[in-house]
C-alpha cells in the first residue's frame, strides 16, 4: 500500500512539472519567440497562456515596449570640418521578433550597441553634408526627420527594430573651440562698441557745433536788435531834448545847469576848483544867467 501511494506521488509530481515545463505566458508587454532545438519555429506567439514540449521547445522573451537608447556625446565634422560634440537619444522597439533574435541572440544590449553604430554613422552623414547653422537652427527638424526615416529602414532589414524617434539633446563646441569662437566674438562685440562709440561722439560734436552755431547767430541776432532799439531809442530822445531846447533854450539851459549841480555836489566831502567868474557858476552868480 504504502508502495503505491509512492508511485503516485511520484507520477503526481511528474506531472505537475511535466505540466509546468509544458505551459508558459506570454504577457501583453512581451514579445516571444519557440525555438525547437534552438531553431525558431514560431516568431508570432500571441499573448496569452501557450504549450510547449519539454527539453524540444524553448521559449525566449523581450520586452515589447518602446526602449530608449542614451548614447555618450560623440564628435562629428561639418561640411565646413568644424568639430561638433553631439549627444543624442533615439527611441526603438522590435518590430520582427525572429529577426531580433536572429541577429542579435535575443540581447537587448548587444541591440543597443549596434542601433548606436547605425545612429552614429547617420548623424556622421548628416553633418556632413550640413553647415553648423543649419545643423543648430536651419534644418535640425528636417535632419532628424530624414536620419530617422533611413535608421528606421536599416534596422528594420537588419535587427528587426523599428526606430520611432531620433533627437538630438545638445549641440556643442570643442572646449578649445568654444574659447577661441568666443574670443572672436568678443573681440566682434568690442568692434561694434567701438564703432558705435566714435559714432556717438561724432554726432555729439555735430550736435555741440550745431548749437554753438546757434547760440552765435541768436547772440548775434540779439545784439543787433538790441543795438537799433537802443539807438532809436537814442534818436527819439534826442529828438525831444532837441524840441524842448528849441521851446524854451534859455529855460533848458538852466535845467541842465541845475543838474550839473546837483551832481558836482552830491557829497559834502567833493571840492571843485574853478574860476568864479566861469560860466559854470553863472546862475548862482545871477538868477537870470547874466553878467
Amino acid at each position: 500500500m504504502n508502495n503505491k501511494l509512492f508511485v503516485a506521488a511520484i507520477v503526481l509530481i511528474a506531472v505537475v512539472l511535466g505540466l509546468a515545463n509544458s505551459l508558459y505566458i506570454v504577457n501583453a508587454t512581451e514579445r516571444a519567440v519557440l525555438l525547437r532545438f534552438g531553431e525558431v519555429v514560431n516568431a508570432d506567439i500571441p499573448i496569452g497562456l501557450h504549450f510547449k514540449l519539454p527539453v524540444v521547445h524553448t521559449v525566449r522573451k523581450f520586452d515589447g515596449r518602446l526602449m530608449t537608447l542614451e548614447a555618450p556625446a560623440e564628435r562629428f565634422l561639418t561640411v565646413e570640418k568644424k568639430p561638433l560634440d553631439v549627444d543624442f537619444y533615439a527611441k526603438w522597439r522590435i518590430s520582427n521578433t525572429s529577426l531580433f533574435y536572429t541577429a542579435t541572440s535575443g540581447d537587448e544590449a548587444r541591440a543597443q550597441s549596434l542601433l548606436a553604430q547605425r545612429v552614429k554613422t547617420g548623424l556622421r552623414n548628416q553633418f556632413g553634408e550640413r553647415t553648423v547653422h543649419e545643423v543648430v537652427s536651419g534644418e535640425r527638424e528636417s535632419l532628424m526627420v530624414d536620419l530617422t526615416k533611413s535608421l528606421n529602414e536599416i534596422a528594420k532589414n537588419e535587427f528587426g527594430i523599428e526606430v520611432v524617434d531620433v533627437r538630438v539633446k545638445r549641440i556643442d563646441l570643442p572646449a578649445q573651440v568654444s574659447q577661441s569662437v568666443f574670443d572672436r566674438m568678443k573681440s566682434e562685440r568690442e568692434r561694434e562698441a567701438r564703432e558705435h562709440r566714435a559714432t556717438g561722439r561724432e554726432l555729439a560734436e555735430k550736435i555741440r557745433a550745431a548749437s554753438d552755431r546757434e547760440k552765435t547767430i541768436l547772440e548775434a541776432t540779439a545784439y543787433r536788435d538790441a543795438e537799433q532799439i537802443r539807438g532809436e531809442g537814442d534818436a527819439k530822445a534826442s529828438a525831444i531834448y532837441a524840441a524842448a531846447y528849441k521851446q524854451d533854450p534859455e529855460f533848458y539851459a538852466f535845467v541842465r545847469s541845475m543838474n550839473a549841480y546837483r551832481a558836482s555836489f552830491s557829497n559834502r566831502s567833493d571840492v571843485l576848483v574853478l574860476d568864479p567868474k566861469s560860466d559854470f557858476f553863472k546862475y548862482l552868480n545871477n538868477q537870470r544867467g547874466s553878467r
